[in-house]
């Protein structure tokens, strides 16, 4: 017997405002025939290609940000830095600069809701490191 993830939920204040950033960011859609509109407490944005869901929910209080589960996005079209200063000119915040100088490394951000993420390198970036650079490791959010 398996499970398998429906969707990622991410709670917040406002559910709508923060589902809009989330696609602008990931060029995400709304699920079809089923539009989000301004005031709604539950949006589901979905992406085209793969359908994964993220589900933003409003929630009376918010948990401490930092959490126990967070997205690490790889850029599809860019490199890791210019993914960071897209996403910072979106209006997301640096919470801690990982980068290493010998180009490994990865940003925490947190998006406008104070929900944080991090962005690693993209895969063109991975496969093109030397073989003495050591792979990226899973790390928290801090």
């Amino acid at each position: 017997m398996a499970a398998r993830v429906s969707h990622t939920t991410i709670n917040c204040l406002d559910a709508y405002e923060v589902s809009e950033w989330w696609k602008r960011l990931l060029d995400y859609t709304d699920v079809p025939g089923d539009p989000n509109l301004p005031g709604d407490p539950e949006c589901m944005i979905v992406d085209p290609r793969t359908g994964h869901r993220l589900l933003f929910i409003e929630v009376a209080e918010l948990q401490d940000p930092v959490g126990r589960v967070h997205l690490d996005l790889a850029p599809t079209d860019l490199t890791r830095d210019e993914e960071i200063e897209r996403v910072l000119a979106l209006g997301a915040r640096m919470v801690a600069d990982r980068r290493r100088p010998d180009g490994s490394g990865w940003a925490v951000l947190e998006d406008p809701a104070g929900n944080r993420f991090c962005i690693v390198r993209s895969d063109a970036e991975r496969a093109a490191r030397s073989p003495a650079t050591p792979p990226e490791r899973s790390k928290s959010a801090s």
